[in-house]
């Protein structure tokens, strides 16, 4: 990492004049004051890599923001951070220039990525699992996010050290969204990630099935390309809500790649709806 980025001491939040027992206690206190000043906290997990999980948390953010609450988006992902290019901060990555404070989207969504301190958008994060736990940490402790609303908190796929980590950091969370597509690869694993949020005593929200059927939008015609339901039977069987389902569309990249939401009036009509109407559930 270059000189503005950050150092492996200063990811485990370490400060050389104290034990290692003291800069946790510390760090703790930090977190627990930081943790008091966010009303919601939801994690949006899925126990399946490319299910679509970092689209759906950036535009739940851009929805929560644009209906007025103050709402701050960390993406927890370390090994793969797309949050600055669908929030269009690309330009902000491998800069070294952002301080410990979010970047603000609008004047009421701030973001946090540990992609905005790499040397490049193609330097890799070589960590070991406590590494990123302490940056994780360090991102909520030491930062500057102010009063929130919402919280909305993008994690890797899996049930791993990042998942576990903001879980413990935030035993009070509201809980997790699971993301799923509606094939049973995807399921198999993402009834991992709902057995997860038991384990660690956060309730689960709900599921979300993503690429729930595709609509033409030259003829108008839906195919079920991944088949479809598969999330709404999961959430039955599993005795959780069932938050929605969000189609495919060939908008959704286009959109995505240029940094622009899925919520806004210009955005697909089927897509919009979908999102605005799961966040409207986890706002109630």
């Amino acid at each position: 990492m270059s000189q503005g980025s950050m150092t492996d001491q200063q990811a485990q939040g370490e400060c050389p004049a104290m034990s290692r027992d003291e800069q946790y206690e510390q760090q703790e206190q930090r977190l627990r004051a930081q943790s008091a000043l966010i009303r919601h906290k939801i994690l949006v997990m899925s126990g399946k890599g490319g299910v679509g999980k970092s689209t759906l948390a950036t535009n739940l953010a851009w929805s929560l923001a644009g209906r007025g609450h103050q709402t701050g988006l960390l993406d927890a992902d370390i090994n793969g951070p797309s949050i600055p290019l669908m929030v269009g901060l690309q330009d902000r990555v491998g800069t070294g220039t952002v301080g410990f404070e979010p970047v603000q989207v609008l004047p009421n969504l701030g973001v946090l990525s540990i992609a905005f301190f790499l040397n490049s958008p193609d330097t890799p994060t070589i960590w070991r699992g406590p590494l990123k736990g302490g940056v994780i940490r360090q991102f909520v402790a030491d930062v500057e996010w102010g009063p929130l609303d919402y919280l909305v908190i993008d994690l890797p796929p899996g049930t791993g050290d990042e998942p576990l980590t903001v879980a413990q950091m935030f035993p009070d969370a509201d809980g997790g969204v699971i993301v799923t597509t509606p094939q049973e690869a995807s399921l198999s694993v993402c009834r991992k990630a709902v057995n997860f949020l038991h384990s660690v005593k956060l309730p689960c929200l709900g599921i979300v099935e993503n690429m729930s059927g595709f609509v033409c939008p030259h003829c108008g015609q839906a195919t079920d390309v991944f088949a479809r339901g598969g999330g709404e039977q999961m959430a039955k069987k599993m005795r959780v809500p069932f938050l929605g389902r969000v189609p495919l569309s060939a908008e959704i990249v286009s959109r995505a790649d240029q940094g622009l939401p899925l919520v806004g009036a210009d955005a697909p009509a089927a897509v919009r709806e979908a999102i605005e109407g799961i966040a409207v559930l986890l706002g109630e």
